[in-house]
């Protein structure tokens, strides 16, 4: 078995493989105060929800946006599981070539998403990746990772306008009956969600008019799920898109 950790800035995401086949994700939340000792403990409940017993693993990969937290969740995992743990950095085997300016700076959920569109959707390809933060990004025809777009989060907006208005007050994001809202809490799910929906579809006719041809469009982040049925665009829902990526990732290099 296979532990990958998608290390994000608001939650963790840990998926266990066998093989190929997907067993379980499950998320959670990203906090640099803990130490390895209660990350460790945790992953040692998760598996014991699971049933799964920590000998079983083969080996481990974490993919971090998070960069204090890397050795610490190295060190749990390998406490954990008793098995190596392989952080995708800089050197890496990952058998993506990254045409960007300075390759060293492509976040490692990029670089994982990336792979997992190159290995398994029609190229070229859109990546639409919703969390705290917005993502876009390309990979070309002949698989070249090119760059992207990145955007607040609509949680990260939300929270920044809620705490810079005094008349506003925190609310529920959900799909509003109509674009046009007739009291506050509609007014915001509109420009919340719709705003998101109609900025997405803009940003990929624009991807899709630089490179040159229709793309597959592959959706993924905790986030999606509230502007991807309202999206103009067709796109192809994949949960487990940066931690498959990562899958890839540790079976060139082990």
């Amino acid at each position: 078995m296979l532990l990958c950790a998608d290390v994000g800035n608001t939650n963790i995401v840990l998926a266990v493989y066998d093989g190929e086949e997907l067993i379980f994700t499950s998320r959670l939340k990203t906090d640099a105060t803990l130490t390895r000792d209660q990350y460790a403990v945790d992953l040692h409940s998760l598996l014991e929800l699971y049933d799964i017993e920590p000998g079983k693993f083969k080996g481990a990969i974490v993919g971090s946006v998070v960069p204090q937290l890397n050795q610490t969740l190295s060190h749990a995992i390998q406490m954990a599981l008793g098995c190596r743990c392989l952080s995708l950095v800089a050197g890496v085997r990952t058998g993506l070539n990254i045409a960007i300016d300075n390759p060293a700076e492509c976040g490692a959920d990029l670089v994982a998403a990336a792979v997992g569109a190159k290995n398994h959707y029609p190229l070229p390809a859109i990546i639409v990746d919703l969390g705290t933060a917005s993502k876009i990004t390309a990979v070309d025809r002949n698989g070249n990772f090119i760059g992207g777009s990145i955007m607040p989060g609509m949680k990260t907006s939300m929270n920044a306008l809620i705490g810079n208005a005094a008349l506003l007050t925190d609310f529920e994001l959900g799909v509003p009956r109509s674009a046009i809202g007739r009291n506050t809490i509609d007014c915001l799910r509109s420009g919340f969600v719709l705003g998101f929906v109609s900025m997405i579809d803009g940003m990929l006719d624009r991807f899709k008019e630089e490179l040159g041809s229709d793309a597959t469009v592959i959706a993924t982040g905790g986030l999606v799920h509230y502007v991807m049925d309202d999206c103009r665009t067709k796109m192809v829902y994949r949960e487990d898109l940066v931690t498959e990526g990562l899958r890839i990732i540790y079976n060139k290099n082990v």
